[in-house]
């Protein structure tokens, strides 16, 4: 009889065509959730004049799904480790594509903020599962740039939106790009025959005959039998509350930090989406239309994504993250100094890489800081009181442009939460994450001989 572990097998595993799989589904799912929440910017135009409602309504409007996407990405990612990742995610699904498209057939604001919040419950629900999905089945030493190579794909649906949006829009109307949102509801039965299930789940509900198909596939030499044994080390076994249990084992600080972190980021990202181009056109600059900006923005989100990413997995994920915030507060702080307009797409394409592109990393260190049964647990709370920076924004930047400051100084508020998140950061005390507490030659060995064993 052999005793398998199963964490150890999926960290030491080569990449194969079942990590390409999972990566699919994931990248796929987050494309299409990022297509539903940028989609009601694109139609905001569009929708103020149908409705008749002015910008301060419109803004809550669009507020109404960052609403739903907090508690979403708090109880959503929690309930994942009670009913199984995959259920949880094809809820999420189900949510966010369902009531995006009811949103489209809506001609009254109440009705819409209502739909809109429902959808948003979904949008922020999905975030932090598949991250952890995406965390559990990648090899180690690829984790980070798979996690942000699939989170890439907020950034994708993102220019999706606003490539389709204007032909959409200006042919069929602004309903129709939330009724096109349905179409991944089609997707449900396939993903969830296809995406796998979480082993930690899997290993305490005694579904033993899946996990051992996964492990199957995640390491084709190790062919398990009847008579092995699965396990998981005692950090990742679920506890009777995980939310409390991010507190515990010396997490407690570092917990606080991270939502330090998310909060700032998202507060950077959606400060930058609701009112750079406002910004940009009272300082004079004429650079087109709106779809401009999200296009260079969300390009460099991919940049920085897969980039921060490819470097996380070279050098220490901490402080290459410290440095992308960094980046961030110089960048922003440059959009407020006069700058040819060459010069400016540089700038916008960084800010892009710098807030969006490090929301994506900060998942992935997220991801890699807690213990494989409080992934999702971890990753959605953080998410949700991040959401809460995501409210406050276009509010607060909205207050600070009616008061008429100079462009430097609105930029200057947007870039110091840059550099509270890059502080915050620099304080978490990694030496308490699942992945430094994992051996890192012992695995290897142990893995192999296992396989070896059961070749021989």
């Amino acid at each position: 009889m052999r005793h398998i572990d199963v964490h150890q097998v999926a960290d030491e595993a080569r990449f194969n065509r079942f990590h390409g799989l999972v990566l699919f589904w994931c990248a796929l799912i987050i494309i299409f959730d990022g297509y539903d929440l940028a989609v009601a910017g694109i139609a905001l135009p569009s929708i103020m004049k149908e409705m008749g409602v002015d910008p301060t309504r419109a803004g809550f409007m669009v507020s109404s799904a960052l609403f739903g996407m907090m508690f979403g990405a708090i109880f959503l990612g929690t309930i994942a480790d009670r009913i199984g990742r995959r259920w949880a995610i094809a809820i999420c699904i189900a949510l966010f594509s369902v009531f995006t498209a009811a949103a489209g057939t809506t001609s009254d604001p109440v009705m819409f903020s209502a739909t809109r919040f429902l959808a948003g419950l979904g949008i922020g629900g999905v975030m932090p599962n598949v991250v952890a999905q995406m965390t559990e089945y990648a090899p180690r030493r690829l984790r980070a740039t798979l996690v942000t190579l699939m989170f890439s794909g907020y950034a994708v649906g993102g220019m999706l939106a606003a490539l389709l949006g204007k032909g959409l829009i200006e042919s069929y109307g602004w309903q129709s790009v939330f009724v096109a949102a349905v179409l991944p509801v089609v997707l449900i039965p396939f993903i969830l025959r296809s995406l796998p299930e979480s082993m930690p789940f899997l290993l305490k509900t005694g579904r033993h005959e899946e996990l051992k198909a996964i492990v199957a596939r995640l390491e084709p030499s190790l062919r398990p039998t009847e008579a092995d044994r699965f396990a998981m080390p005692e950090a990742a076994r679920a506890g009777s509350a995980p939310v409390r249990d991010l507190f515990q084992e010396g997490r407690g600080f570092s917990t606080a930090m991270f939502w330090v972190a998310f909060f700032m980021c998202l507060f950077m990202v959606y400060a930058l989406s609701s009112w750079l181009t406002k910004l940009m056109a009272g300082a004079g600059y004429s650079l087109g239309s709106a779809l401009t900006f999200v296009l260079t923005l969300n390009f460099g989100a991919v940049i920085g994504a897969v980039g921060g990413g490819w470097l996380a997995d070279r050098f220490h994920i901490k402080w290459v993250l410290c440095s992308m915030y960094v980046l961030a507060a110089v960048s922003i702080t440059l959009l407020g100094t006069p700058l040819p307009t060459w010069a400016l797409f540089v700038v916008v394409g960084l800010a892009g890489a710098s807030t969006i592109g490090t929301q994506i990393v900060t998942y992935a260190y997220a991801g890699q800081f807690y213990p494989t049964a409080i992934r999702s647990t971890g990753i959605g709370v953080a998410s949700g009181v991040g959401r809460s920076g995501a409210i406050l924004a276009p509010i607060v930047i909205g207050s600070l442009v009616s008061m008429a400051l100079p462009l430097q100084q609105n930029f200057v508020a947007i870039a110091i939460p840059a550099v509270i998140a890059a502080v915050a950061v620099a304080m978490i005390r990694h030496g308490r994450s699942a992945s430094a507490r994992q051996p890192a030659a012992e695995p290897v060995a142990n893995t192999r001989a296992v396989a070896a064993g059961n070749n021989a």
